[in-house]
């Protein structure tokens, strides 16, 4: 019984393009894997960090305590950072001279709005280059197999009696590589889904989150206002 070729031999005797395209797929595989949990980690951690947040926001701390608290630290999360943005905007439209409701809230949005970009480019980093790997790899992976598959089939020209053992190596080694970029497309997929959703729903939590601190800060700014003489 003839003895059956690894896939690490099939691999080693491959061509060299198709060698390069199983090297470039297991580097994107690699590094998807590393953006994955990455994500992982990090979005469950902004989640904790704004129950955490929220939880002391609603508690009855006295807001201005609260940004005094917070405006002086670099490791501000999402939801902090958005308040931070909207309470500074307050607290300098506020003590200047003739500036009315509209003209503080209006401020206050602005300042909330930007936050608001920022923390949304923030939590969807990596997520483009998983729905690129994801997207791409198996058309990657399907060029190496045609490749190998040509050069398998070109080599029948050189033999006088073709077989299956003959060209069953070379079309082997080239179904390898699509079966390597299906391996690095399809957990870049699913992680790309399902990061995305998971960001919707934060970004939702906190434009939901700044309503409620632009409504409370209409409210202050109206009392500030009309305190003044």
């Amino acid at each position: 019984m003839p003895e059956q070729l690894s896939i690490f031999e099939l691999i080693a005797n491959a061509s060299l393009l198709v060698q390069i395209v199983i090297v470039m797929l297991a580097v994107a595989s690699i590094a998807s894997w590393m953006m994955i949990f990455q994500r992982w980690f990090f979005l469950r951690r902004v989640q904790s960090e704004a129950d955490d947040f929220e939880d002391h926001f609603w508690s009855g701390v006295d807001l201005r305590e609260l940004y005094v608290e917070l405006d002086g630290r670099d490791d501000l999360t999402g939801i902090e950072t958005v308040f931070v943005a909207g309470f500074k905007e307050f607290v300098r439209l506020s003590e200047q001279a003739g500036s009315g409701v509209d003209s503080i809230m209006q401020g206050v949005q602005r300042g909330m709005r930007v936050a608001l970009t920022r923390e949304e480019e923030r939590l969807g980093t990596h997520l483009t280059f998983l729905a690129t790997v994801g997207s791409t790899s198996p058309y990657v992976g399907l060029f190496g197999t045609v490749w190998g598959i040509m050069n398998s089939f070109r080599s029948l020209a050189n033999m006088s009696q073709a077989t299956l053992a003959s060209v069953a190596p070379g079309i082997s080694e080239a179904l390898i590589a699509t079966a390597m970029g299906l391996f690095a497309a399809i957990p870049a997929v699913i992680a790309y889904n399902r990061f995305s959703a998971r960001v919707e729903v934060s970004m939702k939590r906190i434009e939901s989150f700044s309503d409620e601190v632009t409504s409370i800060l209409h409210r202050a700014a109206q009392a500030t206002v009309a305190k003044r003489p």
